[in-house]
Protein backbone atom coordinates (compact mmCIF):
# COMPACT_ATOMS: atom_id res chain seq x y z
CA UNK A 1 0.00 0.00 0.00
CA UNK A 2 1.35 3.38 -0.57
CA UNK A 3 2.04 6.38 1.02
CA UNK A 4 -1.23 8.03 -0.67
CA UNK A 5 -3.47 5.47 -0.59
CA UNK A 6 -3.22 5.00 3.52
CA UNK A 7 -3.53 9.07 3.60
CA UNK A 8 -6.23 8.02 1.58
CA UNK A 9 -8.20 5.88 4.11
CA UNK A 10 -7.43 7.67 6.72
CA UNK A 11 -9.04 10.65 5.23
CA UNK A 12 -12.31 8.63 4.55
CA UNK A 13 -12.13 7.58 8.27
CA UNK A 14 -11.77 10.66 9.68
CA UNK A 15 -14.40 12.22 7.31
CA UNK A 16 -16.49 8.95 8.68
CA UNK A 17 -16.02 10.18 12.39
CA UNK A 18 -16.68 13.61 11.57
CA UNK A 19 -20.17 12.69 9.86
CA UNK A 20 -21.00 10.49 12.41
CA UNK A 21 -19.84 13.05 15.30
CA UNK A 22 -22.00 15.82 13.76
CA UNK A 23 -24.67 13.42 13.60
CA UNK A 24 -24.52 12.82 17.50
CA UNK A 25 -23.93 16.60 17.86
CA UNK A 26 -27.25 17.35 16.01
CA UNK A 27 -29.45 14.88 17.87
CA UNK A 28 -27.83 15.89 21.00
CA UNK A 29 -29.17 19.43 19.87
CA UNK A 30 -32.86 18.54 18.62
CA UNK A 31 -33.38 17.24 22.62
CA UNK A 32 -31.70 20.44 23.85
CA UNK A 33 -34.39 22.17 21.74
CA UNK A 34 -37.35 19.62 22.41
CA UNK A 35 -36.49 20.08 25.74
CA UNK A 36 -36.54 24.17 25.71
CA UNK A 37 -39.39 24.06 23.77
CA UNK A 38 -41.31 22.12 26.46
CA UNK A 39 -39.99 24.08 29.00
CA UNK A 40 -41.15 27.78 27.24
CA UNK A 41 -44.44 25.86 27.30
CA UNK A 42 -44.64 25.52 31.14
CA UNK A 43 -43.50 28.81 31.64
CA UNK A 44 -46.38 30.35 29.51
CA UNK A 45 -49.18 27.36 30.53
CA UNK A 46 -47.88 28.41 34.50
CA UNK A 47 -48.44 32.18 33.26
CA UNK A 48 -51.97 31.70 32.00
CA UNK A 49 -52.91 30.87 35.45
CA UNK A 50 -51.17 34.16 37.01
CA UNK A 51 -53.48 36.09 34.79
CA UNK A 52 -55.97 38.43 36.99
CA UNK A 53 -59.13 37.93 34.54
CA UNK A 54 -58.31 33.91 34.80
CA UNK A 55 -58.23 34.22 38.69
CA UNK A 56 -61.42 35.88 38.65
CA UNK A 57 -63.24 33.41 36.53
CA UNK A 58 -61.29 30.65 38.35
CA UNK A 59 -62.88 31.79 41.67
CA UNK A 60 -66.20 32.59 40.47
CA UNK A 61 -66.80 29.23 39.15
CA UNK A 62 -64.89 27.31 41.88
CA UNK A 63 -67.43 29.41 43.77
CA UNK A 64 -70.42 27.75 42.25
CA UNK A 65 -71.82 24.41 43.40
CA UNK A 66 -71.15 21.65 40.95
CA UNK A 67 -73.70 20.24 38.02
CA UNK A 68 -75.72 23.71 37.52
CA UNK A 69 -77.56 23.86 34.64
CA UNK A 70 -76.73 26.73 32.56
CA UNK A 71 -79.95 28.96 33.44
CA UNK A 72 -79.04 28.42 36.97
CA UNK A 73 -75.38 29.22 36.98
CA UNK A 74 -75.62 32.25 35.63
CA UNK A 75 -78.78 33.35 37.44
CA UNK A 76 -76.44 32.56 40.73
CA UNK A 77 -73.60 34.63 39.06
CA UNK A 78 -74.30 36.92 36.79
CA UNK A 79 -70.76 37.00 35.20
CA UNK A 80 -70.78 32.80 35.19
CA UNK A 81 -70.86 33.16 30.92
CA UNK A 82 -68.13 34.91 30.53
CA UNK A 83 -66.02 32.91 33.06
CA UNK A 84 -67.16 30.18 32.17
CA UNK A 85 -65.72 30.70 28.37
CA UNK A 86 -62.30 32.23 29.65
CA UNK A 87 -62.06 28.66 31.81
CA UNK A 88 -62.85 26.56 28.87
CA UNK A 89 -60.56 27.98 26.29
CA UNK A 90 -58.11 28.26 28.70
CA UNK A 91 -58.24 24.65 29.50
CA UNK A 92 -58.89 23.53 26.10
CA UNK A 93 -55.54 25.24 24.80
CA UNK A 94 -54.11 23.22 27.84
CA UNK A 95 -55.67 19.97 26.80
CA UNK A 96 -54.68 20.52 22.85
CA UNK A 97 -50.89 20.95 24.47
CA UNK A 98 -51.09 18.08 26.72
CA UNK A 99 -52.41 15.97 24.46
CA UNK A 100 -50.00 16.85 21.45
CA UNK A 101 -46.96 16.09 24.08
CA UNK A 102 -45.95 19.98 23.79
CA UNK A 103 -46.14 20.52 28.01
CA UNK A 104 -45.86 16.99 29.21
CA UNK A 105 -48.63 15.24 31.54
CA UNK A 106 -47.06 15.40 34.79
CA UNK A 107 -46.49 19.41 34.46
CA UNK A 108 -50.29 19.77 33.89
CA UNK A 109 -51.09 16.81 36.27
CA UNK A 110 -48.50 18.53 38.94
CA UNK A 111 -49.23 22.52 37.80
CA UNK A 112 -52.94 22.19 37.62
CA UNK A 113 -54.72 18.54 38.09
CA UNK A 114 -57.15 19.14 40.65
CA UNK A 115 -57.93 22.53 39.63
CA UNK A 116 -59.01 21.38 36.20
CA UNK A 117 -60.81 18.19 37.34
CA UNK A 118 -63.06 20.54 39.88
CA UNK A 119 -63.75 23.39 37.36
CA UNK A 120 -64.80 20.71 34.82
CA UNK A 121 -67.56 19.24 37.47
CA UNK A 122 -68.70 22.85 37.75
CA UNK A 123 -69.03 23.53 34.19
CA UNK A 124 -69.78 20.16 32.56
CA UNK A 125 -73.75 21.04 32.44
CA UNK A 126 -72.53 23.98 31.04
CA UNK A 127 -70.47 22.77 28.46
CA UNK A 128 -73.25 20.11 27.41
CA UNK A 129 -76.10 22.70 26.74
CA UNK A 130 -73.52 24.64 25.13
CA UNK A 131 -72.64 21.91 22.80
CA UNK A 132 -76.30 21.24 22.36
CA UNK A 133 -77.06 25.15 21.45
CA UNK A 134 -74.40 24.81 19.41
CA UNK A 135 -75.14 21.37 17.59
CA UNK A 136 -71.27 20.69 18.07
CA UNK A 137 -70.75 18.36 20.30
CA UNK A 138 -67.07 18.74 19.53
CA UNK A 139 -66.96 22.34 21.97
CA UNK A 140 -65.01 22.36 24.43
CA UNK A 141 -63.60 18.73 24.16
CA UNK A 142 -60.22 18.70 24.73
CA UNK A 143 -61.08 20.81 28.23
CA UNK A 144 -63.16 17.34 28.72
CA UNK A 145 -60.71 15.48 28.00
CA UNK A 146 -58.17 16.59 29.93
CA UNK A 147 -59.87 16.99 33.14
CA UNK A 148 -60.94 12.86 32.56
CA UNK A 149 -57.23 12.23 32.24
CA UNK A 150 -56.11 13.90 35.18
CA UNK A 151 -59.51 12.52 36.94
CA UNK A 152 -57.90 9.10 36.20
CA UNK A 153 -54.31 9.45 36.90
CA UNK A 154 -54.68 11.27 39.98
CA UNK A 155 -53.54 9.33 43.17
CA UNK A 156 -55.63 10.14 45.76
CA UNK A 157 -53.38 8.11 48.30
CA UNK A 158 -50.38 10.21 47.48
CA UNK A 159 -52.23 13.41 49.06
CA UNK A 160 -51.20 16.72 48.40
CA UNK A 161 -47.46 18.04 47.57
CA UNK A 162 -46.78 19.26 51.01
CA UNK A 163 -46.79 16.15 52.38
CA UNK A 164 -46.02 13.62 49.40
CA UNK A 165 -42.62 15.70 48.77
CA UNK A 166 -42.14 16.87 52.29
CA UNK A 167 -38.52 14.76 52.09
CA UNK A 168 -37.35 16.35 48.94
CA UNK A 169 -34.05 18.44 48.65
CA UNK A 170 -32.73 20.15 46.35
CA UNK A 171 -29.89 18.76 44.14
CA UNK A 172 -27.57 22.08 45.16
CA UNK A 173 -27.97 24.64 47.33
CA UNK A 174 -26.12 26.78 45.09
CA UNK A 175 -27.52 26.56 41.85
CA UNK A 176 -30.18 23.81 40.12
CA UNK A 177 -29.49 24.81 36.39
Amino acid sequence: MTELERLANMAEILGALVVIGGLVFAMIQMRSLRQQRRELAAIELFRSFGNANFNRAYETILALPEGLPRAELVAREPTANSCATLICTTMENVGVMTYQRIVPFQVVHNLMGTSAVLLWRRLDKWVGELRDDLGNPEAFEWFQWLAEKLDEHNDPSSGPAYAAHKDWVPASLSSEI
